[in-house]
């Protein structure tokens, strides 16, 4: 089993067990997990994360009818062959969600298109100054 753990956000008002499924579908589609690899235990995943059992196990449940998870008696929940065509659209999905409140946000300002992605770039060159700090 591979050492990955789910990044979840509890200020989030996104319900932890589905940010489990997209942390997974994330990791997929970034390459950070491949088909095959092990995922953690419930109980790992509840324990290291200081989440309730019942919601680690909803959200491996989740990632079983996803299809980017399977359950293997005696081995545990493995990513499956088909996660790497099933995450980029789940990816997709919950980008086009993030985006989608960035421009009814950008509405209810009253910014036009332009200064939208005006704002959008300046967070971008941000994020980037940020990440070469970290370097």
């Amino acid at each position: 089993m591979s050492d990955w753990m789910p990044h979840l956000d509890p200020s989030s008002p996104i319900p932890l067990y589905e940010q489990i499924l997209e942390s997974v579908a994330v990791a997929v589609t970034v390459g950070e997990l491949r088909p095959g690899d092990r995922l953690p235990s419930v109980r790992t995943l509840a324990s290291r994360l200081r989440l309730n059992p019942n919601t680690t196990a909803r959200g491996l449940r989740a990632l079983e009818r996803s299809g980017l998870a399977q359950a293997e008696r005696g081995i545990g929940m493995t990513v499956t062959e088909t996660a790497t065509r099933i995450a980029p659209k789940l990816t997709q999905d919950m980008l086009d969600r993030e985006l989608a409140a960035l421009v009814t946000t950008g509405r209810r300002l009253r910014l036009d298109r332009e200064q939208l992605i005006e704002a959008l770039c300046r967070v971008w060159a941000g994020a980037d100054e940020r990440r070469s700090d970290d370097d």
